[in-house]
């Protein structure tokens, strides 16, 4: 049940919103908008862009009145990251990969109805009245907090500018936003021994000012909204990762930033700060509407506050938290929209068995792949969405990619659609025959066929794509099974009548293919249609209906191959490339690191190093980097929690002598205090390794100087 701002409403007013959402009137459908300080990878594909482009594309089939909305999200710290990286400005780093990524989307078949930019000043105007009229509502708390200063850079560090040891799973290398490993959204302030990613040097705090928004006030509200009305209908990975946060109570958030990149927040008393990237970045689907609206003639207040539309976010798992507690939080404030409908998030999606890495160069990036495998768009698509992360993180390999062309849509689809365009082209000269008496089989395989597009839509409108995939390439398999077991090329000889039937029959299977597959195979959809001649397009629905397809004496084309094999030498050339990248970092590691400042000895000296013996160790419970280890240090027996469990277990390091900081300000990590700090250092290979002291008569306790 939608629960709307500002607005009372008795049960019978609830009932009539979910009557009208049960047949809305129209559909806004937002893609995540991708950073732009880098073009699309695989990982983003499966896990957004293409769900979202098969769910607006077969609402388009059904004659539905769709927004696609997406845009370049261009104000993010990782834009800042990169431009100081690259030594040029943010603005050169946005324009360069908003033009990559525009590309290719457009080259991918991705089916946005408006991909706009968030340095438009249609989104700049867009967010700041938004801003604004929270702020003149009193929706914000101002507050002078304490927050991580780099001195040497001379600036506060927001989000991606600091990382540090999460304080949930132990990953040592979260960011000052968000744990990539446990998917934790986090404040800069909760990281342990965080370091500035500007200069390395450890930040301290100093006071500034910003502006909060109260997600507490919103807890009733998103409790109500989400585990009551939602409970059934959301995706279980979603509903867990909301709940959690609910569990856990919302607590306020800061909106706006020190930053020198970004949109001004527009109040007195607020220069130099900016809007928070994730208070701007959902507001960007409302200007991108907007931006369409205007270009079409439309009105763009339909798509985000008529009762009678459906809003649906498809994004990652890792932006759950904003786009179910965050951005629903601003709607409510703000007063005059309508909520998500659902926010059907994928999980992550791993490559050849490890995880995605942008900076390991472990990917494959969309352009390189487009110029690898320039028509075999929809081969991709296929695999993606047949091995779709859904409900859990799922692994692409060069391999399964292969076989799912050659051994499913070569070997299946294509072989079907070539058979009976030979067929016909040899039978007939291409022209579709006049069926004579259908026999049973005949009117089986057709209601067959004309179940077939309930049973996608119901599949596609739980937004089990996967499924939905599935079951239109049982329709090829139903076209494969009905040539093998009638054998037209057998009775031609015998009975040339009915072969008529027969291939009028497979030429309205080949041609529900052609509308079948259109939502996710878009390139293939427009190949067959060619093929068939089809110069009026062909409803969903009329799949369904006793009328032909395609009508008797109807002439089509000639056979093309839909799918090429693909080559054994093709996929080691793509497997080549990963582990040309796997060397590179193996070397990088190799490298020795560059002489760090100058310290003076009074700075050396205030360290107390000392030689221990590890006398237990165990692993910290769910943290897969952390183990708990009694050190015997000479001077006491005490407990030191070390991120190392990846590389040893706790049976291989009772025992080991190792170099013990021993006078490091205690922290607490998952609710455990660590006493000190192992030194570890890495080997030639990247491996971690002790720093042992060495010398049989060294005893526990022992300095190091």
């Amino acid at each position: 049940m939608l629960i709307f701002a500002n607005r009372e409403r008795n049960l019978s007013d609830f009932k009539k919103i979910e009557t009208m959402l049960e047949n809305p009137k129209r559909y806004t459908i937002t893609a995540a908008l991708p950073y732009t300080n880098g073009p699309i990878h695989i990982g983003h594909l499966a896990g957004v862009y293409v769900p979202a482009d098969i769910y607006s594309r077969y609402l388009r089939l059904q004659g539905r009145d769709v927004a696609f909305i997406c845009g370049s999200d261009e104000h993010g710290v990782a834009i800042s990251m990169k431009a100081k990286k690259e030594g040029v400005s943010p603005q050169e780093i946005i324009d360069k990969y908003d033009a990559i990524i525009r590309q290719s989307f457009q080259d991918f078949g991705i089916s946005f109805d408006n991909y706009s930019r968030t340095s438009a000043k249609i989104h700049h105007d867009t967010a700041q009245e938004f801003f604004k009229k929270l702020y003149d509502q009193g929706d914000f708390i101002e507050e002078v907090t304490e927050q991580l200063y780099d001195a040497k850079a001379e600036q506060f560090l927001a989000d991606r500018f600091v990382t540090g040891t999460c304080p949930k799973c132990g990953n040592e290398e979260a960011y000052g936003d968000q744990c990539e490993k446990c998917g934790s959204t986090l404040n800069a302030t909760d990281l342990i021994n965080p370091k500035s990613t500007i200069t390395g040097d450890i930040p301290v705090m100093k006071e500034t000012k910003h502006w909060f928004l109260p997600l507490d006030r919103y807890q009733d509200f998103l409790t109500k909204w989400i585990l009551e009305g939602h409970a059934k209908d959301w995706k279980t990975n979603v509903l867990g990762q909301v709940k959690s946060w609910l569990d856990d109570g919302l607590k306020p958030r800061a909106v706006t930033r020190d930053l020198d990149w970004g949109i001004d927040v527009p109040v007195d008393g607020a220069e130099g700060k900016k809007l928070y990237v994730w208070f701007d970045a959902p507001i960007g689907y409302i200007s991108s509407t907007k931006e369409w609206a205007a270009r079409e003639g439309k009105n763009w207040e339909d798509y985000w506050k008529k009762d009678d539309t459906k809003l649906v976010h498809f994004i990652g798992k890792d932006n759950i938290v904003f786009h179910c507690i965050i951005f629903p939080a601003m709607l409510k404030a703000e007063g005059t929209f309508i909520m998500p409908d659902n926010v059907p998030a994928n999980e992550f999606l791993n490559l050849e068995g490890n995880k995605l890495s942008t900076s390991k160069n472990w990917a494959v990036w969309l352009p390189e792949y487009l110029k690898d495998f320039p028509e075999k768009q929809d081969v991709l698509r296929y695999a993606l969405t047949a091995n779709a992360p859904e409900t859990k993180d799922n692994d692409f390999t060069w391999k399964d990619f292969q076989a799912r062309n050659n051994n499913e849509l070569a070997a299946v689809y294509g072989n079907f659609i070539n058979r009976v365009i030979v067929l016909t082209n040899k039978y007939y000269d291409g022209i579709v025959p006049e069926p004579q008496e259908f026999h049973e089989i005949d009117e089986q395989t057709l209601a067959e066929l004309r179940a077939y597009p309930a049973v996608i839509s119901s599949s596609i409108e739980r937004y089990r794509f996967r499924e939905a995939l599935g079951e239109v390439m049982n329709v090829a398999r139903l076209g494969n099974k009905y040539l093998a077991d009638e054998e037209p090329w057998k009775m031609v000889k015998t009975d040339p009548e009915r072969v008529k039937t027969q291939m009028y029959v497979a030429l309205q299977i080949a041609t529900a293919l052609s509308v079948l597959c259109e939502p996710f195979l878009p390139f293939t959809a427009t190949k067959l249609r060619k093929i068939l001649n089809l110069e009026t397009p062909i409803s969903w629905n009329s799949v369904s209906e006793e009328d032909a397809l395609l009508k008797s004496g109807h002439q089509i084309g000639q056979a093309e191959i839909l799918f090429a094999q693909i080559e054994d030498s093709e996929i080691e050339k793509q497997v080549q490339k990963l582990e040309d990248s796997k060397a590179a970092n193996i070397a990088a590691a190799k490298t020795i690191e560059p002489e760090k400042d100058a310290i003076t000895f009074e700075d050396f000296s205030k360290m107390d190093l000392r030689v221990g013996t590890i006398l237990e160790a165990t692993k910290m419970p769910k943290a897969n980097k952390l183990l708990v280890m009694k050190i015997d240090t000479g001077i006491d027996v005490r407990t030191i929690v070390s991120g190392i469990a990846e590389s040893f277990t706790p049976e291989e390091v009772v025992g080991k002598r190792v170099t013990v900081l021993v006078n490091l300000a205690p922290r607490t990590l998952r609710g455990v205090e660590s006493q000190g700090m192992v030194l570890m250092t890495t080997d030639a290979a990247g491996n971690l390794a002790f720093v042992n002291p060495e010398g049989e008569n060294i005893s526990n306790g022992a300095t190091i100087n």
